[in-house]
């Protein structure tokens, strides 16, 4: 029996003898097929092929991200908190290096993820750190293809996970769409595909569909506005961009307000 591995988007699906039939991820609108058509790999069959790199960019916090990509290419983020290490989102590879790199910062006591597109091999890296929690909004269980004991689904507006560490419930992407504040100094949000840092960092955007370039529609995009109101954080990061430093808060109120004009809201 294989875990069979999506090398568009780098989910991986449930032990069998053979591929799935396809993946509901990339069928999906948000996501795409790719050109040479569905394409499967496994975890054993990249091992040595790609590293993950830890690059440290603020007190407390690195990314990982996979080289050569596999999957979409994101950054997780990795936040060493007073209440133990955070993973928000999830990459599809992992080896030993890996592992061994996180637990010589701490290892981990949690991962949580942003929304379906970020799920890849979530369960092998909770496994790998003694089955921690993986938290995922109950309204992207849909899109959950691996089902596990790990995964600790959660309802309400905002979760806290740890000491100054909340999930807040966004919806817009995904209808489970999240992103992580931490109450660390000035704040910071991490915003997975919530919110995303365009080329002018005074700037974010909004979107159904980044591929496809699907636009939100408006009360979407008041409603992520609204979710994260109530919080303050100077920084603001995604899975892609260069992070914004300073006034994120303010930044991301006054892109929802410009995106709901230009789309006639």
């Amino acid at each position: 029996m294989t875990k069979y591995l999506c090398v568009t988007c780098g989910t991986q699906y449930p032990p069998s003898d053979g591929p799935p039939a396809g993946c509901p991820i990339c069928e999906d609108d948000r996501q795409y097929i790719n050109r040479a058509g569905q394409m499967w790999t496994t975890l054993e069959e990249r091992q040595g092929q790609h590293r993950n790199v830890f690059e440290p960019v603020a007190e407390g916090l690195w990314t990982v991200s996979t080289t050569p990509k596999l999957g979409i290419g994101q950054r997780a983020h990795l936040l060493r908190t007073g209440g133990g290490n955070i993973l928000w989102d999830c990459l599809a590879y992992l080896d030993d290096a890996a592992v061994a790199q996180i637990n010589s910062l701490g290892g981990l006591s949690a991962i949580a993820i942003s929304h379906p597109h970020f799920h890849t091999t979530m369960l092998d890296w909770s496994h790998a750190f003694g089955d921690i929690p993986v938290y995922v909004h109950r309204d992207n269980a849909p899109w959950v293809v691996q089902p596990g004991d790990a995964v600790r689904y959660w309802d309400d507006a905002a979760l806290e996970i740890a000491p100054g560490v909340t999930l807040v419930h966004c919806g817009g992407h995904f209808p489970g769409s999240s992103v992580l504040y931490w109450a660390d100094g000035e704040g910071a949000l991490f915003t997975g595909d919530t919110i995303y840092i365009v080329a002018d960092p005074r700037w974010v955007t909004f979107m159904y569909s980044y591929p496809n370039l699907i636009p939100l529609d408006a009360a979407s995009v008041r409603g992520i506005a609204s979710a994260v109101r109530p919080y303050e954080f100077e920084r603001l990061y995604d899975p892609f961009s260069l992070p914004i430093e300073h006034a994120a808060a303010a930044i991301v109120q006054r892109s929802a307000e410009r995106y709901v004009q230009r789309i006639g809201g």
